[in-house]
């Protein structure tokens, strides 16, 4: 097996916590070939999707953790499967790189995520598709909108569609005197669509991270609670990571939502959810592997890989001549 991945630099990730580096150690530990890129080492020539790669060996070590080895430029079809693994933001090169590897995938690849799907799966618009598990949410740049619905739900949480990590995202009350240049910046004057939410008092007990495998969840989560003073649970935000199992509840809303995430071809996903509700749906890099598999001892990483493994083959025994 021969695995790329297209990530942010590999020189400055923290290992601890990233699961991309989880996902090259469980492949190279099948004894798979590793094929490094970035964004910038993809394009497209004569019709062909291609890339500037690098052979790349890991090791989990704080202080000498990769090893960069023969340079080759390559049809991106002659590689197995792909790893679309490049954090947000979600902007015009981003989705120029999704069409590069929809090129790849029409020749033959395997793209882990579907890059059409990378494209049409907002990660917080997307929850809208699933009304039954979700707070009451309004999505509109309309100024007197979102004011009537702050007034409606009490308390709200007001972020930009486009955000991650909990960078401005903001918890407004009913009356309060910032409401309105809180809409007025996140709006940028009323020309940027937003979300609105109504709050969930449960955050105080964490934003729950659930990984979905090919639209089957892992049996944790890890609750991301939010220091003192706060209200996100991000742990770029300050939160505090805390193993939890799934409840009957998460159960049921990864039943609502896995079966459309399988369809569409996204074989890794991070669900947020905060106390009973779906909250938003997180496609494009989703983060929790290596905590997880230190609190509980398991191999989440390599389950991947082996569902990566009987997706190639399938797809190879389909492309075989009859």
């Amino acid at each position: 097996m021969k695995l790329g991945v297209v990530m942010d630099p590999i020189t400055g990730i923290n290992i601890k916590k990233d699961s991309t580096f989880a996902m090259l150690l469980a492949a190279q530990k099948k004894g798979w070939e590793l094929y490094y890129m970035e964004q910038k080492d993809l394009f497209i020539e004569d019709h062909q999707a291609r890339a500037n790669v690098c052979i790349l060996t890991v090791q989990d070590n704080k202080s000498n953790w990769f090893g960069f080895h023969q340079k080759y430029t390559i049809p991106l079809a002659e590689l197995d499967v792909v790893l679309m693994r490049k954090d947000p933001p979600f902007d015009i090169e981003y989705i120029y790189t999704t069409y590069i590897l929809e090129l790849a995938q029409k020749a033959g690849l395997l793209v882990v995520n579907d890059p059409r799907s990378l494209r049409d799966v907002n990660e917080k618009m997307f929850i809208n598709h699933f009304p039954q598990c979700i707070t009451p949410t309004l999505v509109s740049r309309n100024h007197q909108q979102l004011i009537d619905f702050v007034r409606q739900q009490g308390v709200a949480v007001l972020k930009p569609l486009e955000g991650m990590g909990g960078k401005s995202v903001f918890k407004v009350t009913s009356g309060d005197s910032n409401t309105n240049v809180i809409i007025e910046t996140l709006t940028a004057g009323h020309t940027r669509f937003i979300m609105a939410q109504k709050f969930i008092p449960e955050i105080s007990l964490g934003d729950k991270r659930i990984l979905l495998i090919d639209g089957t969840p892992v049996d944790y989560a890890l609750a991301r609670i939010p220091m003192a003073g706060e209200n996100r649970g991000n742990l770029a935000a300050g939160g505090t990571g805390k193993g939890v199992m799934l409840s009957e509840r998460d159960r049921w809303i990864c039943a609502q939502v896995g079966p459309t995430l399988r369809e569409r071809g996204l074989l890794f996903v991070g669900l947020d959810v905060i106390g009973d509700y779906l909250t938003e749906i997180n496609v494009t890099s989703p983060t929790c592997i290596r905590e997880l598999e230190t609190i509980y001892s398991i191999d989440i990483a390599g389950q991947l890989m082996e569902t990566i493994e009987t997706r190639v083959k399938s797809r190879q025994g389909r492309d075989q001549p009859r």
